[in-house]
Protein backbone atom coordinates (compact mmCIF):
# COMPACT_ATOMS: atom_id res chain seq x y z
CA UNK A 1 0.00 0.00 0.00
CA UNK A 2 1.56 3.27 -1.09
CA UNK A 3 1.23 6.45 0.87
CA UNK A 4 -0.65 8.13 -2.02
CA UNK A 5 -3.48 5.59 -1.63
CA UNK A 6 -4.07 6.49 2.02
CA UNK A 7 -7.27 8.58 2.36
CA UNK A 8 -6.82 12.22 3.32
CA UNK A 9 -7.79 13.22 6.84
CA UNK A 10 -9.79 16.27 7.91
CA UNK A 11 -11.96 18.33 5.59
CA UNK A 12 -10.13 17.09 2.52
CA UNK A 13 -10.98 13.54 3.53
CA UNK A 14 -14.63 14.53 3.99
CA UNK A 15 -14.72 16.06 0.52
CA UNK A 16 -13.27 12.96 -1.15
CA UNK A 17 -14.90 10.16 0.86
CA UNK A 18 -18.19 11.54 2.16
CA UNK A 19 -20.32 9.03 0.23
CA UNK A 20 -18.65 5.87 1.54
CA UNK A 21 -18.34 7.31 5.06
CA UNK A 22 -21.98 8.48 5.07
CA UNK A 23 -23.23 5.02 4.07
CA UNK A 24 -21.08 3.27 6.66
CA UNK A 25 -22.03 5.83 9.32
CA UNK A 26 -25.72 5.15 8.67
CA UNK A 27 -25.27 1.38 8.94
CA UNK A 28 -23.27 1.77 12.17
CA UNK A 29 -26.03 4.04 13.52
CA UNK A 30 -28.53 1.23 12.93
CA UNK A 31 -26.26 -1.18 14.82
CA UNK A 32 -25.44 1.29 17.60
CA UNK A 33 -28.99 2.48 18.40
CA UNK A 34 -30.18 -0.68 20.20
CA UNK A 35 -26.77 -1.19 21.80
CA UNK A 36 -26.67 2.36 23.22
CA UNK A 37 -30.09 1.82 24.77
CA UNK A 38 -29.36 -1.69 26.02
CA UNK A 39 -26.00 -0.78 27.57
CA UNK A 40 -27.62 2.17 29.38
CA UNK A 41 -30.33 0.05 30.93
CA UNK A 42 -27.92 -2.77 31.84
CA UNK A 43 -25.68 -0.17 33.53
CA UNK A 44 -28.53 1.08 35.70
CA UNK A 45 -28.51 4.43 33.87
CA UNK A 46 -31.34 6.27 32.05
CA UNK A 47 -31.74 5.20 28.39
CA UNK A 48 -30.79 8.68 27.21
CA UNK A 49 -27.33 8.28 28.79
CA UNK A 50 -26.22 5.75 26.18
CA UNK A 51 -27.65 7.82 23.34
CA UNK A 52 -25.76 10.90 24.57
CA UNK A 53 -22.58 8.79 24.56
CA UNK A 54 -23.08 7.66 20.98
CA UNK A 55 -23.83 11.21 19.85
CA UNK A 56 -20.86 12.81 21.63
CA UNK A 57 -18.57 9.92 20.67
CA UNK A 58 -19.44 10.58 17.04
CA UNK A 59 -19.91 14.32 16.70
CA UNK A 60 -17.19 15.53 19.09
CA UNK A 61 -14.68 12.79 19.91
CA UNK A 62 -14.19 11.79 16.26
CA UNK A 63 -12.76 15.26 15.54
CA UNK A 64 -9.98 14.84 18.16
CA UNK A 65 -9.38 11.10 17.87
CA UNK A 66 -5.95 9.62 17.22
CA UNK A 67 -7.48 6.74 15.25
CA UNK A 68 -9.13 6.82 11.85
CA UNK A 69 -12.01 4.36 11.56
CA UNK A 70 -12.88 3.42 15.14
CA UNK A 71 -16.42 4.01 16.40
CA UNK A 72 -16.82 5.67 19.79
CA UNK A 73 -19.68 4.99 22.16
CA UNK A 74 -20.83 3.13 25.27
CA UNK A 75 -19.59 -0.46 25.47
CA UNK A 76 -20.48 -3.72 27.18
CA UNK A 77 -17.05 -3.75 28.83
CA UNK A 78 -18.06 -0.80 31.02
CA UNK A 79 -21.48 -2.09 32.09
CA UNK A 80 -20.23 -3.86 35.21
CA UNK A 81 -18.11 -0.99 36.49
CA UNK A 82 -20.76 1.72 35.88
CA UNK A 83 -23.47 -0.38 37.51
CA UNK A 84 -21.18 -1.05 40.48
CA UNK A 85 -20.42 2.67 40.79
CA UNK A 86 -24.12 3.63 40.73
CA UNK A 87 -24.92 0.96 43.30
CA UNK A 88 -22.16 1.64 45.84
CA UNK A 89 -22.22 5.43 45.55
CA UNK A 90 -26.01 5.69 45.56
CA UNK A 91 -26.59 3.32 48.46
CA UNK A 92 -29.81 2.05 46.87
CA UNK A 93 -30.86 5.37 45.26
CA UNK A 94 -30.17 4.85 41.55
CA UNK A 95 -30.80 8.46 40.54
CA UNK A 96 -28.41 9.79 43.19
CA UNK A 97 -25.90 7.03 42.41
CA UNK A 98 -25.97 8.03 38.76
CA UNK A 99 -25.35 11.69 39.62
CA UNK A 100 -22.33 10.69 41.75
CA UNK A 101 -21.12 8.45 38.92
CA UNK A 102 -21.35 11.37 36.49
CA UNK A 103 -18.93 13.24 38.77
CA UNK A 104 -16.66 10.19 38.64
CA UNK A 105 -16.82 10.26 34.82
CA UNK A 106 -15.94 13.98 34.72
CA UNK A 107 -12.78 13.43 36.78
CA UNK A 108 -11.88 10.18 35.00
CA UNK A 109 -12.12 12.06 31.70
CA UNK A 110 -9.85 14.82 32.99
CA UNK A 111 -7.32 12.19 34.08
CA UNK A 112 -7.44 10.59 30.62
CA UNK A 113 -6.63 13.97 29.08
CA UNK A 114 -3.65 14.38 31.41
CA UNK A 115 -2.44 10.83 30.68
CA UNK A 116 -2.60 11.51 26.96
CA UNK A 117 -0.69 14.79 27.31
CA UNK A 118 1.92 12.93 29.41
CA UNK A 119 2.24 10.44 26.50
CA UNK A 120 0.89 7.46 28.45
CA UNK A 121 -0.43 5.78 25.30
CA UNK A 122 1.59 2.67 26.14
CA UNK A 123 -0.66 1.99 29.14
CA UNK A 124 -1.75 -1.42 27.81
CA UNK A 125 1.80 -2.76 28.14
CA UNK A 126 1.22 -3.15 31.88
CA UNK A 127 -1.79 -5.45 31.42
CA UNK A 128 -1.06 -9.03 30.30
CA UNK A 129 -3.28 -10.38 27.53
CA UNK A 130 -4.65 -13.17 29.75
CA UNK A 131 -5.85 -10.59 32.31
CA UNK A 132 -7.59 -8.47 29.65
CA UNK A 133 -9.32 -11.50 28.10
CA UNK A 134 -10.28 -12.79 31.55
CA UNK A 135 -11.75 -9.40 32.42
CA UNK A 136 -13.85 -9.35 29.23
CA UNK A 137 -15.10 -12.93 29.77
CA UNK A 138 -16.08 -12.06 33.34
CA UNK A 139 -17.99 -9.02 32.08
CA UNK A 140 -19.79 -11.32 29.65
CA UNK A 141 -20.84 -13.58 32.54
CA UNK A 142 -22.07 -10.58 34.53
CA UNK A 143 -24.12 -9.30 31.57
CA UNK A 144 -25.75 -12.70 30.99
CA UNK A 145 -26.55 -13.19 34.70
CA UNK A 146 -28.42 -9.88 34.85
CA UNK A 147 -30.10 -9.77 31.44
CA UNK A 148 -31.35 -13.36 31.70
CA UNK A 149 -34.11 -12.17 34.05
CA UNK A 150 -35.06 -9.12 31.97
CA UNK A 151 -35.32 -11.22 28.79
CA UNK A 152 -37.71 -13.67 30.48
CA UNK A 153 -39.74 -11.18 32.51
CA UNK A 154 -38.60 -12.52 35.89
CA UNK A 155 -37.97 -10.47 39.04
CA UNK A 156 -35.01 -12.15 40.78
CA UNK A 157 -34.64 -12.45 44.54
CA UNK A 158 -30.82 -12.38 44.56
CA UNK A 159 -28.87 -9.13 44.34
CA UNK A 160 -25.29 -10.39 43.91
CA UNK A 161 -23.88 -11.85 40.69
CA UNK A 162 -23.18 -15.20 42.34
CA UNK A 163 -26.74 -15.24 43.69
CA UNK A 164 -28.20 -14.42 40.29
CA UNK A 165 -26.22 -17.23 38.67
CA UNK A 166 -27.33 -19.78 41.29
CA UNK A 167 -30.96 -18.64 41.09
CA UNK A 168 -31.24 -19.09 37.31
CA UNK A 169 -32.44 -22.72 37.14
CA UNK A 170 -34.91 -22.21 40.02
CA UNK A 171 -36.45 -19.07 38.51
CA UNK A 172 -37.72 -20.58 35.26
CA UNK A 173 -41.12 -21.29 36.79
CA UNK A 174 -41.61 -17.52 37.18
CA UNK A 175 -41.28 -16.69 33.46
CA UNK A 176 -43.71 -14.18 32.00
CA UNK A 177 -44.56 -15.98 28.70
CA UNK A 178 -45.17 -12.95 26.47
CA UNK A 179 -42.03 -11.18 27.69
CA UNK A 180 -40.06 -14.40 27.25
CA UNK A 181 -41.31 -14.81 23.67
CA UNK A 182 -39.91 -11.35 22.86
CA UNK A 183 -36.57 -11.99 24.57
CA UNK A 184 -36.08 -15.49 23.13
CA UNK A 185 -37.15 -14.35 19.64
CA UNK A 186 -34.50 -11.62 19.73
CA UNK A 187 -31.81 -14.17 20.63
CA UNK A 188 -32.95 -16.60 17.92
CA UNK A 189 -32.92 -13.88 15.25
CA UNK A 190 -29.38 -12.85 16.23
CA UNK A 191 -28.20 -16.48 16.21
CA UNK A 192 -29.74 -17.18 12.79
CA UNK A 193 -28.44 -13.96 11.22
CA UNK A 194 -25.02 -14.62 12.73
CA UNK A 195 -24.81 -18.08 11.16
CA UNK A 196 -26.03 -17.18 7.69
CA UNK A 197 -23.59 -17.50 4.78
CA UNK A 198 -25.47 -15.07 2.55
CA UNK A 199 -23.22 -12.07 1.85
CA UNK A 200 -26.14 -9.60 1.67
CA UNK A 201 -27.78 -10.80 4.89
CA UNK A 202 -24.43 -10.66 6.73
CA UNK A 203 -24.26 -6.92 6.00
CA UNK A 204 -27.65 -6.23 7.62
CA UNK A 205 -27.65 -4.62 11.11
CA UNK A 206 -28.61 -7.76 13.03
CA UNK A 207 -29.27 -6.05 16.41
CA UNK A 208 -31.69 -3.60 14.77
CA UNK A 209 -33.55 -6.35 12.88
CA UNK A 210 -33.88 -8.35 16.10
CA UNK A 211 -35.20 -5.30 17.97
CA UNK A 212 -37.67 -4.45 15.17
CA UNK A 213 -39.11 -7.94 15.49
CA UNK A 214 -39.31 -7.34 19.24
CA UNK A 215 -41.22 -4.09 18.58
CA UNK A 216 -43.70 -5.95 16.36
CA UNK A 217 -44.25 -8.59 19.05
CA UNK A 218 -44.66 -5.80 21.62
CA UNK A 219 -47.44 -4.31 19.50
CA UNK A 220 -49.08 -7.73 19.14
CA UNK A 221 -48.95 -8.19 22.92
CA UNK A 222 -50.18 -4.60 23.48
CA UNK A 223 -47.34 -3.65 25.83
CA UNK A 224 -48.33 0.02 25.78
CA UNK A 225 -51.43 -0.71 27.86
CA UNK A 226 -51.30 -2.06 31.40
CA UNK A 227 -53.25 -5.33 31.46
CA UNK A 228 -53.32 -8.92 32.66
CA UNK A 229 -53.64 -12.13 30.69
CA UNK A 230 -54.06 -15.77 31.64
CA UNK A 231 -52.26 -18.84 30.38
CA UNK A 232 -52.67 -22.35 31.75
CA UNK A 233 -54.59 -21.06 34.78
CA UNK A 234 -51.84 -18.53 35.59
CA UNK A 235 -52.38 -14.75 35.61
CA UNK A 236 -49.58 -12.55 34.25
CA UNK A 237 -49.26 -8.76 34.26
CA UNK A 238 -47.71 -6.77 31.43
CA UNK A 239 -47.61 -3.14 30.33
CA UNK A 240 -45.58 0.00 29.57
CA UNK A 241 -43.00 -0.80 32.26
CA UNK A 242 -41.77 -3.46 29.84
CA UNK A 243 -40.89 -0.75 27.27
CA UNK A 244 -38.05 1.78 26.99
CA UNK A 245 -39.04 5.17 28.38
CA UNK A 246 -37.42 8.39 27.13
CA UNK A 247 -38.00 12.03 28.18
CA UNK A 248 -40.38 14.05 26.01
CA UNK A 249 -37.47 16.19 24.75
CA UNK A 250 -33.75 15.53 24.47
CA UNK A 251 -32.91 18.38 26.87
CA UNK A 252 -35.11 16.77 29.55
CA UNK A 253 -32.64 13.89 29.60
CA UNK A 254 -29.72 16.06 30.69
CA UNK A 255 -28.56 15.20 34.22
CA UNK A 256 -25.75 17.05 35.99
CA UNK A 257 -23.02 15.51 38.17
CA UNK A 258 -23.06 15.59 41.95
CA UNK A 259 -19.63 16.02 43.57
CA UNK A 260 -20.73 15.52 47.19
CA UNK A 261 -18.86 12.18 47.42
CA UNK A 262 -15.55 13.57 46.15
CA UNK A 263 -13.97 13.36 49.60
CA UNK A 264 -14.61 9.61 49.99
CA UNK A 265 -12.27 6.74 49.17
CA UNK A 266 -14.92 4.79 47.27
CA UNK A 267 -15.45 7.77 44.94
CA UNK A 268 -11.78 7.81 43.97
CA UNK A 269 -11.73 4.03 43.63
CA UNK A 270 -14.49 4.39 41.03
CA UNK A 271 -12.53 7.18 39.30
CA UNK A 272 -9.50 4.90 38.98
CA UNK A 273 -11.59 1.93 37.86
CA UNK A 274 -13.60 3.75 35.18
CA UNK A 275 -10.62 5.77 33.95
CA UNK A 276 -8.38 2.71 33.80
CA UNK A 277 -10.82 0.32 32.13
CA UNK A 278 -12.05 2.93 29.63
CA UNK A 279 -8.47 3.80 28.67
CA UNK A 280 -7.28 0.20 28.34
CA UNK A 281 -10.27 -0.85 26.23
CA UNK A 282 -9.94 2.15 23.90
CA UNK A 283 -6.20 1.62 23.37
CA UNK A 284 -6.63 -2.13 22.79
CA UNK A 285 -9.43 -1.47 20.29
CA UNK A 286 -7.39 1.15 18.40
CA UNK A 287 -4.48 -1.29 18.24
CA UNK A 288 -6.72 -4.13 17.03
CA UNK A 289 -8.38 -1.98 14.36
CA UNK A 290 -4.99 -0.76 13.12
CA UNK A 291 -4.22 -4.41 12.24
CA UNK A 292 -7.30 -4.73 10.01
CA UNK A 293 -7.26 -1.21 8.54
CA UNK A 294 -6.77 -1.81 4.79
CA UNK A 295 -4.58 1.30 4.66
CA UNK A 296 -2.32 0.13 7.55
CA UNK A 297 -2.61 3.48 9.32
CA UNK A 298 -1.28 3.68 12.86
CA UNK A 299 -3.26 5.35 15.59
CA UNK A 300 -1.70 8.01 17.76
CA UNK A 301 -2.42 6.42 21.13
CA UNK A 302 -1.64 9.55 23.15
CA UNK A 303 -4.04 11.57 21.03
CA UNK A 304 -6.57 8.76 21.39
CA UNK A 305 -6.42 9.05 25.18
CA UNK A 306 -6.90 12.83 25.04
CA UNK A 307 -9.91 12.48 22.72
CA UNK A 308 -11.63 9.91 24.93
CA UNK A 309 -10.88 12.11 27.93
CA UNK A 310 -12.50 15.12 26.26
CA UNK A 311 -15.57 13.01 25.44
CA UNK A 312 -15.90 11.56 28.93
CA UNK A 313 -15.32 14.91 30.62
CA UNK A 314 -18.12 16.45 28.55
CA UNK A 315 -20.46 13.45 28.97
CA UNK A 316 -20.11 13.55 32.74
CA UNK A 317 -21.55 17.08 32.75
CA UNK A 318 -24.64 16.26 30.64
CA UNK A 319 -25.60 12.77 31.87
CA UNK A 320 -23.85 10.38 29.49
CA UNK A 321 -22.12 7.05 29.98
CA UNK A 322 -18.32 6.80 29.61
CA UNK A 323 -17.19 5.94 26.10
CA UNK A 324 -14.48 3.88 24.48
CA UNK A 325 -13.49 2.96 20.95
CA UNK A 326 -15.70 -0.11 20.52
CA UNK A 327 -14.20 -3.05 18.62
CA UNK A 328 -17.29 -4.72 17.07
CA UNK A 329 -18.78 -1.50 15.72
CA UNK A 330 -15.32 -0.39 14.54
CA UNK A 331 -14.80 -3.68 12.67
CA UNK A 332 -18.24 -3.33 11.08
CA UNK A 333 -17.29 0.21 10.08
CA UNK A 334 -14.31 -1.07 8.10
CA UNK A 335 -16.35 -3.91 6.58
CA UNK A 336 -18.92 -1.39 5.34
CA UNK A 337 -16.32 0.62 3.44
CA UNK A 338 -15.51 3.47 5.82
CA UNK A 339 -12.33 5.35 4.93
CA UNK A 340 -12.00 8.19 7.45
CA UNK A 341 -13.10 9.42 10.87
CA UNK A 342 -16.14 11.05 9.25
CA UNK A 343 -18.02 7.72 9.34
CA UNK A 344 -17.88 7.96 13.15
CA UNK A 345 -19.06 11.57 12.94
CA UNK A 346 -22.00 10.60 10.70
CA UNK A 347 -23.01 7.74 13.02
CA UNK A 348 -23.31 10.28 15.87
CA UNK A 349 -25.22 12.70 13.64
CA UNK A 350 -27.76 10.05 12.67
CA UNK A 351 -28.29 9.16 16.35
CA UNK A 352 -28.96 12.82 17.15
CA UNK A 353 -31.40 13.28 14.26
CA UNK A 354 -33.26 10.10 15.18
CA UNK A 355 -33.87 10.93 18.85
CA UNK A 356 -34.85 14.52 18.01
CA UNK A 357 -37.30 13.63 15.25
CA UNK A 358 -38.52 10.13 16.21
CA UNK A 359 -38.29 9.63 19.99
CA UNK A 360 -41.70 7.93 20.01
CA UNK A 361 -40.32 4.94 18.10
CA UNK A 362 -37.79 4.26 20.84
CA UNK A 363 -40.61 4.00 23.41
CA UNK A 364 -41.98 1.02 21.45
CA UNK A 365 -38.82 -1.04 22.04
CA UNK A 366 -39.36 -3.82 24.64
CA UNK A 367 -36.74 -4.10 27.39
CA UNK A 368 -36.73 -7.88 26.81
CA UNK A 369 -35.59 -7.32 23.24
CA UNK A 370 -32.65 -5.16 24.36
CA UNK A 371 -31.84 -7.80 27.00
CA UNK A 372 -31.71 -10.42 24.25
CA UNK A 373 -29.22 -8.29 22.31
CA UNK A 374 -27.05 -7.89 25.41
CA UNK A 375 -27.18 -11.60 26.24
CA UNK A 376 -25.68 -12.33 22.83
CA UNK A 377 -22.99 -9.71 23.50
CA UNK A 378 -22.29 -11.48 26.79
CA UNK A 379 -22.17 -14.89 25.11
CA UNK A 380 -19.61 -13.57 22.65
CA UNK A 381 -17.45 -12.18 25.46
CA UNK A 382 -17.71 -15.29 27.68
CA UNK A 383 -17.75 -17.89 24.92
CA UNK A 384 -16.32 -21.33 25.83
CA UNK A 385 -13.93 -20.71 22.93
CA UNK A 386 -12.28 -17.94 25.00
CA UNK A 387 -11.57 -20.40 27.83
CA UNK A 388 -10.26 -23.03 25.39
CA UNK A 389 -8.08 -20.43 23.67
CA UNK A 390 -6.56 -19.39 27.02
CA UNK A 391 -5.92 -23.05 27.88
CA UNK A 392 -4.11 -23.68 24.60
CA UNK A 393 -1.74 -20.77 25.26
CA UNK A 394 -0.32 -22.61 28.29
CA UNK A 395 -1.12 -23.41 31.91
CA UNK A 396 0.23 -20.05 33.05
CA UNK A 397 -2.24 -18.21 30.82
CA UNK A 398 -5.31 -20.22 31.81
CA UNK A 399 -4.51 -19.84 35.54
CA UNK A 400 -4.25 -16.05 35.23
CA UNK A 401 -7.36 -15.99 33.01
CA UNK A 402 -9.45 -17.99 35.52
CA UNK A 403 -8.23 -15.99 38.54
CA UNK A 404 -9.23 -12.78 36.76
CA UNK A 405 -12.66 -14.18 35.84
CA UNK A 406 -13.33 -15.47 39.36
CA UNK A 407 -12.45 -12.30 41.25
CA UNK A 408 -14.14 -10.03 38.72
CA UNK A 409 -17.41 -11.97 38.94
CA UNK A 410 -17.43 -12.52 42.70
CA UNK A 411 -15.76 -9.27 43.82
CA UNK A 412 -15.46 -6.46 41.29
CA UNK A 413 -13.59 -5.41 38.15
CA UNK A 414 -10.63 -3.70 39.79
CA UNK A 415 -10.09 -6.57 42.24
CA UNK A 416 -10.25 -9.03 39.35
CA UNK A 417 -7.70 -7.16 37.26
CA UNK A 418 -5.41 -6.70 40.28
CA UNK A 419 -5.66 -10.38 41.25
CA UNK A 420 -4.85 -11.42 37.69
CA UNK A 421 -1.77 -9.20 37.50
CA UNK A 422 -0.48 -10.35 40.91
CA UNK A 423 -1.00 -13.98 39.91
CA UNK A 424 0.90 -13.38 36.69
CA UNK A 425 3.84 -11.81 38.55
CA UNK A 426 3.96 -14.70 41.06
CA UNK A 427 3.97 -17.28 38.25
CA UNK A 428 6.80 -15.46 36.49
CA UNK A 429 8.88 -15.43 39.68
CA UNK A 430 8.27 -19.17 40.09
CA UNK A 431 9.29 -19.77 36.47
CA UNK A 432 12.64 -18.06 36.92
CA UNK A 433 12.31 -14.33 36.26
CA UNK A 434 14.96 -12.50 38.34
CA UNK A 435 13.35 -10.19 40.89
CA UNK A 436 15.44 -7.21 39.70
CA UNK A 437 14.09 -7.68 36.16
CA UNK A 438 10.40 -7.90 37.05
CA UNK A 439 9.86 -4.23 36.19
CA UNK A 440 13.18 -3.14 34.65
CA UNK A 441 14.36 -4.66 31.39
CA UNK A 442 17.99 -5.19 30.47
CA UNK A 443 17.98 -3.63 26.99
CA UNK A 444 20.70 -2.19 24.77
CA UNK A 445 20.45 -0.80 21.23
CA UNK A 446 23.32 -1.06 18.75
CA UNK A 447 23.14 1.13 15.64
CA UNK A 448 24.94 0.47 12.36
CA UNK A 449 24.69 2.12 8.94
CA UNK A 450 21.37 0.67 7.76
CA UNK A 451 20.58 -1.72 10.57
CA UNK A 452 19.91 -1.91 14.29
CA UNK A 453 20.48 -4.65 16.84
CA UNK A 454 18.46 -4.73 20.02
CA UNK A 455 19.93 -6.82 22.84
CA UNK A 456 17.41 -8.08 25.41
CA UNK A 457 18.78 -9.98 28.42
CA UNK A 458 17.52 -11.84 31.52
CA UNK A 459 13.72 -11.53 31.07
CA UNK A 460 11.15 -10.26 28.59
CA UNK A 461 7.73 -9.94 30.23
CA UNK A 462 4.70 -7.64 30.22
CA UNK A 463 5.83 -5.71 33.30
CA UNK A 464 9.29 -4.75 31.97
CA UNK A 465 8.43 -4.39 28.30
CA UNK A 466 7.77 -0.64 28.19
CA UNK A 467 11.38 0.34 27.42
CA UNK A 468 11.58 -2.34 24.71
CA UNK A 469 8.40 -1.06 23.08
CA UNK A 470 9.52 2.57 23.22
CA UNK A 471 12.93 1.73 21.73
CA UNK A 472 11.47 -0.27 18.83
CA UNK A 473 8.77 2.29 18.04
CA UNK A 474 11.39 5.06 17.76
CA UNK A 475 13.37 3.23 15.05
CA UNK A 476 13.00 4.53 11.48
CA UNK A 477 10.96 2.46 9.03
CA UNK A 478 12.38 0.39 6.21
CA UNK A 479 15.57 -0.70 7.99
CA UNK A 480 16.95 -4.07 9.08
CA UNK A 481 16.47 -4.92 12.76
CA UNK A 482 17.74 -7.88 14.72
CA UNK A 483 16.21 -8.50 18.13
CA UNK A 484 18.68 -10.68 20.03
CA UNK A 485 17.26 -12.34 23.15
CA UNK A 486 20.43 -13.23 25.03
CA UNK A 487 20.76 -15.31 28.20
CA UNK A 488 17.01 -15.07 28.77
CA UNK A 489 15.56 -17.00 31.67
CA UNK A 490 11.94 -16.31 30.73
CA UNK A 491 9.91 -14.79 27.88
CA UNK A 492 6.20 -14.19 28.51
CA UNK A 493 3.25 -14.63 26.15
CA UNK A 494 2.30 -10.93 26.07
CA UNK A 495 5.88 -9.88 25.28
CA UNK A 496 6.28 -12.49 22.53
CA UNK A 497 2.91 -11.46 21.09
CA UNK A 498 4.11 -7.85 20.95
CA UNK A 499 7.37 -8.83 19.20
CA UNK A 500 5.43 -10.87 16.65
CA UNK A 501 3.06 -7.96 15.95
CA UNK A 502 5.99 -5.55 15.68
CA UNK A 503 7.73 -7.87 13.18
CA UNK A 504 4.58 -8.13 11.00
CA UNK A 505 3.89 -4.38 11.06
CA UNK A 506 7.50 -3.39 10.43
CA UNK A 507 7.95 -5.79 7.53
CA UNK A 508 4.66 -4.64 5.95
CA UNK A 509 6.35 -1.22 5.63
CA UNK A 510 9.31 -2.68 3.76
CA UNK A 511 11.66 -3.35 6.68
CA UNK A 512 13.15 -6.60 7.92
CA UNK A 513 13.07 -8.03 11.45
CA UNK A 514 14.97 -11.06 12.76
CA UNK A 515 14.20 -12.37 16.25
CA UNK A 516 16.83 -14.71 17.66
CA UNK A 517 17.43 -16.49 20.94
CA UNK A 518 13.80 -17.21 21.81
CA UNK A 519 14.02 -20.73 20.38
CA UNK A 520 16.68 -21.57 22.98
CA UNK A 521 13.92 -21.52 25.61
CA UNK A 522 11.41 -24.31 26.17
CA UNK A 523 7.75 -23.37 25.45
CA UNK A 524 5.12 -24.08 28.12
CA UNK A 525 2.61 -25.26 25.49
CA UNK A 526 2.36 -25.96 21.75
CA UNK A 527 1.04 -22.47 21.03
CA UNK A 528 3.50 -20.60 18.74
CA UNK A 529 3.73 -17.65 21.16
CA UNK A 530 3.52 -19.61 24.41
CA UNK A 531 5.57 -18.38 27.36
CA UNK A 532 9.08 -19.84 27.31
CA UNK A 533 11.54 -20.62 30.10
CA UNK A 534 15.13 -21.72 30.47
CA UNK A 535 15.30 -25.39 31.46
Amino acid sequence: MTSTSIPDDGLQGLKKNWKSDLISGFIIFLIALPLCLGISLASGAPPMAGLFSGIVGGLIVSLFSGSYVTINGPAAGLIAVVLHSITVLGGGDNRLGFEYTLAVIVIAGAIQIVLGLLRAGNLTVFFPISVVHGMMSAIGIIIISKQFYVALGITPVAKTISGLILEMPFSLSKINPEVAIIGISTILVLVLLGRTKNAFVKKLPAPLIAVVIGVILGIVFDLEDEHSYSLMDQIYKIGPTSLVTLPAHITDGIIHPNFDKIGTGVFWLMVVTIGLIASIESLLTASAIDKVDPYRRRSNMNKELVAKGIGNFFLGWIGGLPIIAEVVRSSANINNGAKTRWSNFFHGAFLLVFIVLLPGLIHKIPLASLAGVLIMVGVRLASPAEFIHAYKKGWDQIVVFLVTVFFTVFEDLLVGVGAGIVTKLIIQLILGVPLRNMFISDVEIEEKKDSYTLHIRKALIFSNMLSVKRTLNKLPRGKSIEIKCESLKFAGYSALDFLNDFKNDYESDGGKVIISGVDDLKPISNHPQASRRLV
